[in-house]
């Protein structure tokens, strides 16, 4: 009986391969400036890796407020843990869908947790096929939708976004009205469905 053959170690061309063939988008960043992507993250946004490497990850933000704010929430996530997940509303690129909003889910790994935006590694996954997104939403509501889709309460979605309670039941509230729950948990359910009363 043959010996079984060890196979080789992996070569740098092996890892380039599992980055640019990874079944989810990709991307390395530096000061939230992508330095590097692959196919999937480029196919999702609708662009290409010459459009995107060098771009701050903003352009595929819905908007400078939302960027700038998830940025800050984020920061001291990274540094006690190192790394960082949410589900959030981003923007389409370009393509036939260009500037269209879809859910997402974003997972990303400091490289120096003490200094979290100096380099890291994202991966993004596109929900739109099982989340579609309610129409008309503002970015303080999507942050918020976002968080309640997280099983947030109230005050927790406060102090992640750094308002209060109150404001925080406002926006849940307009979120209720435009999509008609009568619960949080009707409402939750309809922004997972796209279904309105």
């Amino acid at each position: 009986m043959p010996a079984a053959s060890i196979p080789s170690a992996p070569t740098l061309e092996d890892y380039r391969l599992a980055f640019e063939l990874a079944p989810v988008g990709l991307a390395l960043s530096r000061h939230r400036v992508m330095v590097d992507c692959n196919q999937a993250l480029c196919e999702m946004f609708g662009t290409t890796r010459a459009e995107l490497v060098g771009q701050s990850f903003r352009i595929l933000y819905p908007s400078a407020a939302e960027f700038e704010r998830i940025g800050e929430r984020i920061a001291p996530i990274l540094n006690a843990h190192g790394t960082y997940a949410d589900e959030r509303l981003m923007r389409r690129v370009g393509g036939a869908h260009a500037g269209q909003l879809f859910w997402c889910h974003v997972m990303g790994r400091a490289l120096d947790r003490s200094d979290p935006h100096a380099a890291g590694i994202w991966s993004f996954e596109d929900l739109s096929a099982s989340r579609p997104v309610e129409p008309g939403l503002t970015a303080r509501e999507r942050e918020v939708a976002a968080l309640l889709l997280k099983g947030c309460t109230a005050k927790q979605a406060a102090r992640q976004l750094g308002i209060s309670p109150r404001t925080v039941e406002i926006h849940r509230a307009r979120l209720m009205r435009k999509v008609g729950a009568r619960s949080t948990l009707e409402l939750v359910q309809r922004l997972l469905t796209g279904r309105h009363g």
